[in-house]
Parts: structure tokens; sequence; C-alpha cells
């Protein structure tokens, strides 16, 4: 996510005779309050109170992903990830439209937790919203998705 992070990876796989080593970059993302449920499963503290606003996208600022996606391809990336993946599916698509690399998209935690909750309470099926929200995101253009619904998805395919 950060400016000449992909090249700086690309020129070291390269130089150790790794060429052949496709990089991900996490070419758009966004400065997220979706991110919660991680970082306090894991107590995330920054050193000095900061955050990770500095090296992450304005959640209002939809072009800017684009910019961020173009300059990590010309750095050497060969897939560029969006995330958080539900709140950013315009972004998403846009960047479809734009690039034909693969693109993944991250369903964060937060995504996830919230989901989670609802089905607790019995407020909504959380199998159907989940799918729901999976074919949402991969309808916007992701060809691959990071998910914490990864296990119950393969759980409930391998039943049908």
């Amino acid at each position: 996510m950060m400016d000449g992070q992909v090249a700086a990876i690309r020129d070291a796989l390269d130089e150790a005779g790794h060429e052949p080593v496709a990089i991900l970059a996490y070419a758009a993302k966004y400065a997220s309050a979706l991110y919660g449920p991680f970082r306090d499963a894991v107590d995330v503290t920054i050193i000095g109170g900061g955050d990770r606003k500095g090296y992450q996208q304005d959640p209002r600022n939809a072009r800017e992903a684009l910019e961020e996606i173009r300059a990590d391809l010309a750095e050497g990336a060969d897939m560029v990830m969006v995330k958080p993946a539900l709140a950013y599916l315009d972004v998403i698509a846009r960047a479809r439209a734009e690039v034909d690399v693969p693109l993944a998209a991250y369903h964060v935690s937060g995504e996830y937790a919230m989901v989670m909750a609802a089905a607790e309470r019995g407020w909504i099926d959380g199998d159907a919203v989940a799918f729901e929200h999976l074919t949402a995101i991969k309808r916007a253009g992701a060809d691959m998705i990071l998910t914490y619904f990864t296990r119950s998805v393969a759980e409930s395919l391998s039943q049908r």
C-alpha cells in the first residue's frame, strides 16, 4: 500500500532469481472502520499512538484507488486488491472496467462480524446473507475474494 513498495519487492524477487513469483498489491486499501474486529482480536497497538491512516486511502475518494492501482501495476504488480470489499463495490467495478489483471477483494472482519452478529440475534439468515455478499463482490468484478466466510461457505457448498 505504500508508494514504491511493489517496485522494491519486484526488484528483490528478480535479483534473487524469482522472476516468476507473482505479486498481489494491496493497491486500494481504505482507512476503514471495518477493520475493528481484527484489530481487537490481535490487540494492535502502534507505537506512539498513531494509526495507519497515513498510508491508507480516504473512504470518500474513489479516484485515488485507480491511481494507486495504476501505479502498482506500473511498478510490477501482477494482481491488485481492493480492501474492504462490500463498501467499495463501486471501486471494484471501476477497477475491473479499467484493468485486465486478476482483481482480488478482501471481505474484512467487520463485514463478517456484522453478518454474524445479526444472524446470532435471529435477524437474518447468516448463510444466505454471506452468499449474497460474496455474490455481490464477484458480480462487481472480483476474480478472487478473501473472506472470513471461507470455511462456512466451503462446508455449505460441500453439502449441496
